[in-house]
C-alpha cells in the first residue's frame, strides 16, 4: 500500500470517527448544566486531530482526490461546536471561535467550484445545501456579534447563492431557503432601523455611571443575590426572527452579556507552538489559532466577567418551557436568582398592536376590555371563589402555541408558582401580562420579583405598533430605552442628527446615574428589588423600566394609565416613580432636547 493511500485511509477513518462524535453532541439540549461534558471534550479533541492532520498532509490528500469542500466541511463542524457551545454556556469566547472558523471557510472560498467556475453540476447539489447552511449559520454568528457589515456581505452573497441554485437545480424545492433570505432581509430592517446607537449588550463604559459608582460599590443589602441563569423565549404570530432567534429573544440576549470595551480591553497571549498549533489559554482547545488566532484577540475582552448563562428557546410548548425552568430550577446555585423572559399574547392571533394608544388620537384604549380589578388582589384568599376553587391563577393566560389547540397552549400564572421557592425574576411582555399580578403574595418560599408589561402599547404613530414589524414597545425599552423613546414619538435614525442623539444618550446616562443613587440610598427599597442591586444587568433593566413607566405615563392620558403603564410588584420606592420631580424633569429633559414635549402631559404631574 502506497504512503498516499495510508494518508488517505487514515484521514477517512479520522473523519468517521468525528463524525460518530459529532452525532453524539448535536442534538443535547441548549440548557441545563452540562453533566455530560467530557463528550463534548472528546469531540473537539477528535475535529482538532482531524483538522491537524489534514493540514499536515494536504499535498497528499488533494493529490488522491481531497475537495475543498470538505475542508470546509470540517471547519464548518467545527464552528457548528463551538456556536452549539456558546448557546448552552453563553460564554462569548466560544462565540468568537465559531467566527473566526467561518471567517476562513469564506476568505479561503472552500465551498466555491472545485472546477474554478461558480457553479456545481448536478451531482453536487449535496454541496450546495452544504454550502446554504454553511452561510446561515455564519449570517447567525455575525448578527450575535453584530457585525453588521459582514450580515450584509453574508445576506446578498447567501441571496445570490439561493437564486444560483434555483436557476441550477429546477427539480429540487428551495422554497425553505427562500424563506431563510426573506428572514434575513426582515431582521435587518429592524435591527439597523438606529444603526449608529450604542451596543444593546452591557458597557462598562457606557453604563458604569462614574457618579453613582461609589454608591453602588458601598451598597449591600441584607442578602444579595447572583445572577447566572436566565430563560428567554417569545411566541408570536408571524414575529421577525432569523433561524430560531425572534427580534424580541435577540434583544434580550445582547442586553444580558458584556459588550468588549475600550480602555477595559486586553490582548489574549498567544504563543506559538510547533505546527502551527497554539496553547490553549482559556477554551476546550485552541483551535482557531490553527486559522487565525489573532482574528480571535481582537473580537475578545479578557477581563470581563463571564456572561450570565442563558436558555433561549424558540416556540417551544408550555409543557416543553416548564420542563426548561424545572431545569434551571433544579440547578440553581445557592444564593443564585433566575431571570424569566416571556413574550406572548394572551390570546390566539391576537396583536399588540390591536388596542394602540395614539397621541393623535386616531386610536383609543377600548372600552370593551374585561375587568381588572380581580387581577389587583393579590393575598392568597383574594383567590377563592365562592366555589372554593382556585381564582385568578387559571383564569387568564399567555398563548404558546399554533391556533386551534386550546388549553394545551394556555401558560397560567399558577404554573410559574412551583418556581417561587427560589429567587425568580420574572419579566412578563404580553398584552395579558397584568394576569400574573395573582403571583405576588403567593409565592411558595421567594417573594418574586415582577415587570409587567403595558396592555397596550402606545405610539405618536399608531403604524409602529405592529409587533410582527418592530418587535415588543416593552421589551424595546429594557433593551435599548433611548431608541425606544425616540420609536415612541416617530423618529427614525435619519431623522436625528449624531450629536443631538449622543446629547440624548448623555441626559439619560445622567438620569440613570441619578435614580441609582436614590435606589441605594433610600431606605424604603423592598428587599427583593436591594437583594439583586448589586448586579449590573438587573439593576439596569430596573432603572430602564423606571424610565419605560415614566415616559408612558406622561405619554398617554392618565384615563389609560391601567392600559398603557407597566407593573413592578414588589413597588418601587416613591422617589423613582413618575410622580416625583426628579424622574418627571429628567423625562422633560430629554423630550425638550428632541423638541417632542408636545407630545407629553407635564403640566399638573
Amino acid at each position: 500500500m502506497s504512503e498516499n493511500d495510508v494518508v488517505t485511509r487514515t484521514f477517512r477513518a479520522l473523519v468517521e470517527g468525528a463524525d460518530r462524535k459529532f452525532a453524539r453532541v448535536r442534538d443535547v439540549p441548549a440548557y441545563g448544566r452540562l453533566h455530560n461534558q467530557h463528550y463534548f471534550h472528546k469531540v473537539f479533541k477528535a475535529y482538532m486531530r482531524l483538522w491537524k492532520y489534514q493540514q499536515e498532509n494536504r499535498s497528499k490528500l488533494v493529490a488522491a482526490g481531497l475537495n475543498r469542500w470538505e475542508i470546509g466541511e470540517i471547519a464548518s463542524r467545527i464552528g457548528q461546536l463551538y456556536f452549539g457551545q456558546y448557546m448552552r454556556t453563553s460564554e462569548a469566547r466560544f462565540l468568537v471561535e465559531a467566527y473566526v472558523f467561518y471567517e476562513a471557510i469564506l476568505s479561503r472560498s472552500y465551498f466555491d467550484g472545485s472546477t474554478g467556475s461558480r457553479g456545481f453540476g448536478k451531482k453536487d447539489i449535496g454541496v450546495r445545501f452544504k454550502e446554504l447552511r454553511f452561510y446561515a449559520r455564519f449570517l447567525l454568528v455575525s448578527l450575535i456579534l453584530n457585525r453588521t457589515e459582514k450580515v450584509r456581505l453574508l445576506a446578498e452573497r447567501f441571496k445570490s447563492l439561493v437564486d444560483d441554485c434555483k436557476a441550477n437545480f429546477r427539480d429540487t424545492n428551495f422554497k425553505e431557503w427562500r424563506l431563510v433570505v426573506q428572514e434575513i432581509a426582515r431582521f435587518m430592517k429592524v435591527d439597523t432601523a438606529f444603526m449608529n446607537v450604542r451596543p444593546l449588550r452591557y458597557s462598562t463604559l457606557l453604563d458604569s455611571h462614574p457618579a453613582s459608582l461609589p454608591y453602588v460599590a458601598r451598597f449591600h443589602a441584607k442578602r444579595v443575590l447572583k445572577f447566572q441563569d436566565a430563560l428567554l423565549t417569545s411566541y408570536h404570530h408571524n414575529e421577525v426572527k432569523f433561524a430560531e432567534l425572534t427580534l424580541d429573544t435577540y434583544r434580550m440576549l445582547q442586553c444580558l452579556e458584556w459588550e468588549p470595551s475600550g480602555s477595559f480591553y486586553q490582548k489574549r497571549p498567544v504563543e506559538p507552538k510547533e505546527n502551527g498549533v497554539f496553547i490553549e489559554h482559556s477554551g476546550a482547545s485552541a483551535a482557531s489559532g490553527v486559522i487565525d488566532m489573532n482574528l480571535a484577540a481582537d473580537m475578545t475582552d479578557p477581563s470581563l466577567p463571564l456572561n450570565p448563562r442563558k436558555a433561549v428557546i424558540y416556540r417551544p410548548s408550555v409543557t416543553h418551557l416548564i420542563a426548561v425552568m424545572a431545569t434551571i430550577c433544579e440547578e440553581l446555585p445557592l444564593d443564585s436568582i433566575m431571570l424569566v423572559y416571556l413574550s406572548a399574547s394572551g390570546k390566539v392571533g391576537r396583536s399588540n398592536a390591536s388596542q394602540v394608544y395614539s397621541a393623535g388620537g386616531s386610536q383609543k384604549s377600548s372600552k370593551n376590555k374585561a375587568p381588572l380589578q380581580d387581577q389587583n388582589k393579590f393575598l392568597p384568599e383574594s383567590c377563592i371563589n365562592n366555589k372554593g376553587e382556585l381564582s385568578g391563577y387559571y383564569d387568564q393566560y399567555l398563548w404558546f402555541g399554533p391556533r386551534g389547540n386550546g388549553g394545551l397552549n394556555n401558560l397560567y400564572p399558577g404554573d410559574i408558582i412551583p418556581f417561587t421557592r427560589r429567587p425568580l425574576f420574572l419579566v412578563i411582555d404580553s398584552d395579558n401580562s397584568h394576569a400574573f399580578k395573582a403571583l405576588h403574595g403567593v409565592e411558595r418560599g421567594e417573594t418574586a420579583a415582577l415587570l409587567l408589561s403595558p396592555l397596550r402599547p402606545a405610539f405618536k404613530n399608531p403604524a409602529d405598533a405592529d409587533l410582527t414589524q418592530n418587535g415588543s414597545q416593552f421589551t424595546f425599552f429594557l433593551t435599548a430605552p433611548l431608541a425606544a423613546f425616540c420609536q415612541l414619538v416617530g423618529f427614525s435614525s435619519s431623522d436625528t442628527e449624531a450629536e443631538v442623539y449622543s446629547n440624548a444618550e448623555s441626559i439619560l446616562s445622567a438620569a440613570f446615574s441619578e435614580w441609582e443613587v436614590i435606589l441605594c440610598t433610600t431606605r424604603s427599597l423592598d428587599l427583593v428589588w436591594a437583594q439583586v442591586l448589586s448586579d449590573p444587568f438587573l439593576r439596569r433593566l430596573i432603572l430602564r423600566f423606571i424610565f419605560c413607566r415614566a415616559v408612558l405615563s406622561f405619554f398617554c392620558p392618565p384615563e389609560d394609565s391601567e392600559q398603557h403603564l407597566p407593573v413592578c410588584l414588589p413597588i418601587l420606592p416613591n422617589p423613582v416613580s413618575p410622580d416625583s420631580e426628579v424622574v418627571r424633569s429628567a423625562v422633560h429633559r430629554l423630550a425638550k432636547h428632541l423638541s417632542v414635549s408636545d407630545y407629553f402631559h407635564f403640566v399638573d404631574t
